[in-house]
């Protein structure tokens, strides 16, 4: 793991799949990386990491006060994040990763080690809410609810093009070396802030841009904020984990499990479904949330009023992990 020297492993383990056969056929060894909150609850939720994310970073609305406080919840990592099974640390790793190899290494996990047969809730936010979705598609009789934080069951074109653009900034960088890097002796440090440079004026909207609200972070200007997350956003990360889960996040689509129609597959899932979309993210606008809310069966939209885009849903504004945590509340209780 590259960014070991920094890394948080508090409860963190480690489950081990002697067998695990990927979307794209390999099938290899493999580990998911997880950490278990209370794990004596009758009341079960999963919770799968985001893009960039990791096991002890992620939000889990387990503090005091917190909505899932009381819950056994169980923070899963994404194959490809460094922490389970990715390029950078497992041997034969996969070219393509698939949404649906999320869910199927997270099923095995909570089923077979953690010994859990249902789920109150499964909760994800951005690339976490898209694997929220899939398991409502994969695993119907599994879980009685979803919530989807600043996400969609399908990646929009728009979403697809703003990743074309990191990705690229990447792959193109020298010392990625058209993917040789490891080979050549390199760490594609330059490749990572370029991807980082690309992606971070996304994170948030023009409003918060407008209101300076970088200053709430420390930063007395723009430039400073932009230098500093480009370098810091992935830092550590390995290219090619940071590149397999974008390329999994750009063909995002729960189409699949209904002949490439996702209106289809939305209109089948069975659990109540909270989907929470922030007001001003500008790759998971809310509007794509109003039109897949109005397939689903049992579906309720809960539109974030924020300037902070994106990372609202991340719990980057405190006001804002408030509004979900009370949020949330209601929804498990309806």
């Amino acid at each position: 793991m590259a960014y070991a020297a920094q890394y948080d492993s508090t409860s963190v383990e480690k489950f081990a799949i002697p067998s695990f056969t990927f979307q794209s056929g390999e099938t290899i060894p493999i580990h998911v990386t997880y950490r278990s909150f209370n794990s004596t609850s009758p009341k079960k939720v999963c919770i799968p990491t985001c893009y960039g994310g990791l096991v002890n970073e992620t939000l889990a609305f387990t503090h005091e006060g917190g909505v899932l406080a009381s819950y056994h919840v169980v923070v899963v990592a994404m194959l490809g994040n460094g922490e389970s099974s990715s390029p950078s640390n497992t041997h034969g790793f996969p070219k393509k990763l698939d949404y649906r190899d999320q869910v199927h290494a997270q099923h095995e996990l909570l089923t077979t080690h953690l010994g859990i047969s249902q789920l109150d809730a499964i909760l994800g936010f951005s690339m976490g809410g898209q694997q929220a979705y899939y398991w409502a598609c994969m695993y119907p009789d599994f879980l009685k609810h979803s919530i989807v934080i600043c996400s969609s069951a399908r990646t929009s074109g728009h979403n697809y093009a703003f990743l074309a653009g990191a990705i690229a900034a990447l792959e193109n960088s020298i010392d990625y070396a058209d993917g040789q890097y490891r080979a050549k002796g390199l760490t594609p440090s330059r490749g990572i802030e370029a991807f980082g440079r690309a992606y971070c004026a996304w994170l948030t909207s023009t409003a918060w841009y407008r209101e300076q609200q970088y200053k709430k972070l420390g930063f007395n200007n723009v430039v400073a904020y932009v230098e500093e997350l480009s370098k810091t956003m992935l830092a550590g990360w390995d290219a090619e984990d940071v590149l397999i889960l974008a390329k999994m996040w750009q063909a995002g689509d729960i189409g699949v499990f209904a002949d490439g129609n996702a209106a289809k597959a939305l209109a089948n899932i069975k659990c109540k479904v909270l989907v929470m979309p922030s007001r001003t993210d500008q790759y998971f606008p809310p509007e794509d949330s109003e039109i897949e809310v109005q397939s689903l069966q049992h579906g309720e939209l809960a539109v974030m009023e924020t300037v902070w885009g994106h990372i609202a849903g991340g719990g980057a504004n405190e006001d804002d992990t408030k509004w979900m945590n009370d949020r949330i509340a209601s929804f498990l209780s309806s």
